[in-house]
């Protein structure tokens, strides 16, 4: 059996409150009184908190899509926002040499489709530019991805360190607030460039509700 997939099947989707966020990637998830400790990437909580506001849900409870890692001494849970980040984390962890810490770091780094459209384009100075990532580990990615990725849908690459546009302290606020929810600083800065000339009239709390939509999509 596949290790990166069939382990994955023992615990497929968590859905309850965050009650801690730790400095680590962990969070640890109340689901019905049961508190589960999952590594998730940078920004996951956010999007997820996105998709359920968008979802118009009446609750703060998030759903993460969970992959379980078996080892001999340990049982560890990954969560993710979407199927789609959960599909990317169990390929790349089926490539010799990517464990799912630097699995993880990529996906940190870039999304599900952000990544297929980076191997799609072989970008590996992209690849290079993320934590644990060397020149040859990124060749073999791509080799190893070109195929593997196809399908998920290619989203447009945001700059790998983007100036930030906005230069307004409304606009500072909500830039601030999106990335405290672990959103990544591209994610939020398309988001605030996205609702424009609202930003300088709108309350914050309606502006940050509008980005999470943005952003869940």
């Amino acid at each position: 059996m596949d290790p990166a997939r069939g382990q994955g099947q023992l615990i497929g989707r968590l859905s309850g409150h965050v009650v801690e966020e730790g400095d680590e990637g962990t969070v640890v998830l109340d689901v019905s009184g049961v508190g589960y400790e999952v590594t998730v990437p940078l920004g996951a909580v956010g999007r997820a908190r996105g998709i359920a506001a968008n979802a118009k849900a009446g609750s703060d409870a998030i759903t993460l899509f969970v992959h379980t890692h078996v080892r001999e001494d340990a049982l560890l849970l990954y969560g993710f926002a979407t199927r789609e980040d959960r599909a990317a984390f169990r390929v790349l962890i089926g490539i010799s040499s990517i464990g799912p810490k630097i699995a993880m770091a990529i996906l940190s780094a870039l999304g599900a489709g952000e990544l297929a459209a980076v191997i799609s384009r072989r970008e590996t100075a992209r690849l290079t530019a993320i934590p644990g990532v060397g020149k040859k580990t990124a060749e073999r990615l791509v080799l190893e991805l070109k195929d593997k990725l196809v399908h998920l849908p290619a989203a447009p690459l945001s700059p790998a360190a983007p100036p930030p546009a906005a230069t307004g302290a409304k606009q500072d606020l909500l830039h601030g607030a999106l990335t405290r929810m672990g959103y990544r600083p591209a994610e939020a800065e398309r988001a605030v460039t996205a609702l424009g000339a609202r930003v300088d009239s709108a309350p914050l709390g309606d502006l940050v509700r509008d980005a999470l939509a943005l952003l869940s999509k």
